[in-house]
């Protein structure tokens, strides 16, 4: 029986109540991709920092090729050939690739007096055409890519001298063309011998690269799966979530009805002080989910923003049910029936340490306040909480317990029930809605936003998730550098090249992938004419 590349027996740790990892085993085969999924808070993460050495178990053993660590710590990881790059990189971006690959082991000459940085190039650059990654030693990181830039912590690590590595969520900031490009290298590496060990929620990733797929469940190890015809991607949410769940969104045709949101020829400059939107103009229907997808900061963020009035509009407008709301407060945008699924619940939109309940009323007080008294009726406030917790599945089934106690995605199944429980809404606005919820969650949230489509609310989706904008848009708008430069309908995002075609878009290249919109002359929607997919 050959060596294991890694291997992990009984491992426990525990955070004080709550146990992280009970008894758990994983081999992993060399010369292999080795996917480790599991629901937020299943114990992935922990333990594969466990088998990096950045965190210590409580009980178990790690062999790593066969030999037995005994004091876990990322140098003796790296020494014995296990690197791990994780899924926020770090990179020092005014530093160029061959200067971050060597901070703390920087090569010397000369006895060690002067630092030695062609001779690092040199291997970087020959480890970098063995592997197919194109990357410039001397490019500064700052002027790369996000998958550029992923790449280059792959090298870091192929540099140190690992074979065997341990990527965190690898593809969550990356277009569909760089996932591609990405799984290229790795399917490179595994060919040159390396073993590949991947944590990931996105199912259809995990069947398209891993041979095996080891899935856990509260703290333990519940299936093992090899890669194979019979493989599906609802067999593997299953077994994450104890029950099967639907993988794909069930939607119908739209049923559209009057305007709801109207953005006229807007433009907003950021926190920067540079221009973040430049004539964006767009609307969306009662009744349809318009999506907007784009590689993360190329304005979606502002976009959102300025239409809840957090940022100040330099020039267009904005309507709301034909009211202009353009230079309206925060408070004003609310009860012109505009609600917020914002990107980051904890800053924006939940107060951890309130109840459940309390939560679930946040910006709603005076409609739960008795008349004449301005008293917060308790005994109403349990009632409609009690019914959203039923309603939206909100687990524990407690709307006393604290916010901050829930999980992450019960946290924004509060987010997303108050806001579409809230009186005569008409828009909502949702920002990255799934980011950071596990697959149970997303399936309640998508679910949520459907119906309320269906129901006549009119939707605003900005997601990184191309799935999810392709499984969720009616009509589907794609951003760069602060512009529209497509608009597709729903038979162009359903087609079988749209992916691609999207994806090429989002990095500014026109759907031929050859030309990009790099400049406002350049750029379609600098004129009345944008591009369409097709």
């Amino acid at each position: 029986m050959t060596k294991a590349a890694l291997e992990l027996r009984g491992i426990c740790k525990r955070y004080g109540a709550v146990q992280a990892n009970q008894d758990v085993g994983l081999r992993v085969e060399p010369g292999t991709v080795h996917a480790l999924v599991g629901e937020n808070g299943a114990g992935k993460s922990t333990l594969m920092k466990i088998a990096y050495g950045h965190s210590h178990a409580d009980a178990g053993e790690i062999f790593i090729k066969g030999e037995k660590v005994t004091r876990p710590s990322p140098a003796q990881s790296i020494r014995r050939g296990l690197g791990m790059v994780h899924q926020h990189f770090m990179l020092v971006k005014p530093l160029t690739v061959v200067e971050n690959a060597v901070l703390g082991r920087e090569p010397t000459r000369f006895g060690g007096l002067l630092l030695d940085l062609d001779r690092a190039a040199k291997e970087l650059a020959a480890l970098s055409k063995r592997f197919g990654l194109d990357v410039d030693p001397y490019a500064r990181i700052e002027d790369l890519t996000v998958g550029q830039q992923q790449r280059v912590e792959i090298l870091k690590v192929l540099f140190q001298g690992c074979d065997v590595l341990i990527l965190d969520e690898p593809t969550a900031v990356l277009t569909p063309g760089e996932v591609r490009d990405l799984f290229d290298v790795l399917r490179g590496l595994v060919a040159g011998g390396m073993t590949i060990i991947l944590i990931t929620h996105k199912l259809d990733e995990v069947l398209a690269i891993a041979d095996h797929v080891s899935v856990m469940r509260r703290g333990q190890m519940v299936e093992e799966m090899k890669r194979g015809p019979d493989l599906r991607a609802e067999d593997i949410a299953r077994a994450m979530v104890g029950r099967p769940v639907l993988v794909q969104v069930d939607k119908g045709p739209p049923r559209t009805g009057d305007v709801v949101l109207e953005v006229s020829e807007l433009s907003v400059m950021g926190r920067r002080g540079l221009p973040a939107l430049r004539n964006v103009s767009f609307d969306v229907r009662a009744g349809e989910i318009v999506g907007v997808a784009g590689v993360e900061g190329n304005g979606q963020t502002e976009l959102v923003e300025a239409l809840l009035g957090l940022l100040a509009v330099e020039s267009g407008r904005v309507r709301v049910r034909g009211r202009d709301v353009t230079s309206a407060s925060v408070y004003q945008h609310y009860l012109a029936g505009i609600g917020h699924v914002p990107e980051d619940r904890h800053d924006r939109a939940l107060v951890l340490e309130y109840s459940v309940r309390d939560n679930l009323i946040l910006g709603q007080q005076r409609s739960f306040a008795r008349r004449f008294l301005g008293v917060l009726d308790q005994k109403r406030i349990r009632a409609h909480a009690e019914e959203l917790v039923t309603k939206f599945e909100i687990r524990p089934p407690n709307s006393s317990l604290h916010a901050g106690g829930l999980s992450g995605g019960n946290q924004q199944k509060v987010v997303v029930a108050r806001e579409m429980s809230r009186k005569q809404p008409a828009l909502l606005v949702c920002a990255q809605p799934t980011r950071g919820v596990d697959i149970g969650a997303i399936e309640s949230i998508h679910r949520r936003m459907v119906q309320a489509r269906d129901e006549g609310l009119a939707v605003l989706l900005v997601s990184a998730e191309l799935n999810e904008l392709q499984a969720l848009s009616d009509r589907l708008l794609v951003v760069y550098k602060g512009r529209v430069v497509a608009r597709l309908q729903a038979d162009e995002i359903a087609a079988a090249s749209a992916c691609d075609r999207i994806g090429a878009l989002m990095t500014g290249a026109d759907p031929g992938g050859e030309r990009r919109f790099d400049s406002p002359a350049d750029s379609p929607a600098s004129s009345d004419a944008e591009v369409s997919a097709t």
